[in-house]
């Protein structure tokens, strides 16, 4: 049993943090004390703002990159926008083929070419006119990690990376220093309200960037910024924020807090043990992943999963099952009795 399992839900045949994550307990009470404090008219957004600090600071700590290197947001698409509008006229965006939208989308909205490539190919894909390279580290519909080549090779040549790391940070060890730039909604494996979402930044790649979006959350003084034309954008990441969901930010404190005192190789090991278990009982190949996946073309397989009481997913004519913190041997054995192995 993993040792954050007793603060979550047991017993849900709950499948699918690649879809969503639960909420932990500490994030429950957080809400639950909110709501509270927001009937009886006591919020302050003076507090909301610290907790807001809060949980960026535990995500640097679970992303292994100082604090000033991220700024907060609300979803990883608007994030993915200020890369977008700073890519030169012309440059080539490669990512990888089935990437998840909110990854390439800005690139097209852009007018950018878009280069898509098996994920494997990656780092060998790479032309005189690739300007950035957009990658999931953990891809959405099939649960493969990618290469951990790519990001070197990238770097040799001058060409930017953008690494999603929604479907990695909370179940694998990750380290957003070696990219230039990484995105992560926290409502999946890090359990977190939706609502809440950081982007990190190199210091070098931040300076070549301009924050589209600033508002008075972006102003070096956050509480002297909310009025007037004369506006001092904040020396840090803190210019690419946008204001934060109030309520969201306080479920996530405390589950970015859990995660970012957890081994996140121990929530690794953890999972993929019993995705290699799930492999083994359906007698397919080991896949050594969180995110277990099979062919699954007719949904017969999903239908008879959901018709056992277990909350999966379907992705790209395949079966979707993920193993977190929650998850434990039983859930393996009732996926194998809901599909007969």
């Amino acid at each position: 049993m993993h040792p954050l399992a007793a603060l979550f839900p047991s017993g849900t045949g709950y499948l699918a943090a690649c879809t969503g994550g639960l909420p932990a307990r500490p994030t429950l009470d957080a809400l639950r004390a909110d709501l509270d404090a927001w009937e009886s008219g006591v919020v302050s957004p003076a507090e909301y703002g610290r907790v807001a600090d809060d949980c960026r600071a535990a995500f640097a700590r679970i992303v292994g990159v100082p604090v000033d290197d991220i700024a907060i947001g609300s979803q990883v698409s608007a994030q993915v926008s200020v890369i977008a509008a700073a890519a030169p006229d012309g440059a080539e965006i490669l990512c990888a083929e089935g990437e998840f939208s909110s990854v390439v989308a800005p690139f097209a909205a852009y007018g950018l070419r878009v280069r898509a490539v098996p994920l494997a190919a990656l780092a060998d894909s790479l032309t005189d006119q690739t300007w950035l390279v957009a990658y999931s580290l953990v891809q959405s519909a099939t649960g493969e990690v990618a290469s951990p080549r790519i990001a070197p090779v990238a770097r040799a040549a001058g060409v930017r990376t953008l690494v999603d790391l929604t479907q990695a940070a909370g179940v694998l060890p990750v380290d957003a220093s070696l990219y230039d730039a990484t995105v992560t909604h926290a409502y999946k494996w890090l359990c977190c309200p939706r609502g809440v979402s950081f982007l990190t930044l190199s210091p070098a790649f931040a300076a070549a960037l301009v924050p589209i979006q600033a508002g008075w959350y972006a102003g070096q003084d956050v509480w002297a910024s909310c009025y007037g034309s004369r506006f001092e954008l904040a020396s840090s990441a803190r210019r690419f924020d946008v204001s934060p969901a109030w309520q969201a930010v306080v479920g996530a404190a405390p589950a970015l807090e859990l995660f970012a005192s957890t081994s996140a190789q121990a929530s690794w090991e953890h999972a993929t043990a019993l995705g290699d278990a799930l492999c083994d009982g359906l007698g397919i190949g080991r896949q050594g992943q969180a995110i277990v996946t099979w062919p699954d073309q007719s949904g017969d397989d999903l239908v008879r999963l959901t018709e056992a009481g277990l909350t999966v997913s379907g992705r790209a004519g395949r079966v979707r099952v993920a193993f977190h913190v929650w998850n434990d041997g039983a859930d393996v054995e009732a996926v194998l009795r809901a599909v007969g192995r």
